[in-house]
């Protein structure tokens, strides 16, 4: 695991201490469980360019190893 600091609002603080509390679970961990869910959520955002060119061929993935292998 990578370690991070945080900085909260003192509302939430009190909120996520009394959460954990409540759960008997670490604050740690309730902040992993949310984010962990936010993030997949989320999803990653895809590479620049992804997407953005059109080769008008709509066979282009069933034919990439004879593609690939006429460039070589």
């Amino acid at each position: 695991m990578v370690k991070m600091t945080i900085r909260l609002d003192p509302a939430v603080a009190l909120a996520l201490e009394q959460m954990a509390q409540a759960q008997h679970r670490s604050q740690a961990e309730l902040i992993r469980d949310a984010l962990s869910a936010y993030t997949k959520r989320g999803g990653r955002p895809l590479p620049s360019g992804l997407g953005a060119y059109d080769s008008g061929e709509s066979d282009v993935s069933k034919r990439a190893e004879e593609i690939l292998a006429d460039a070589a």
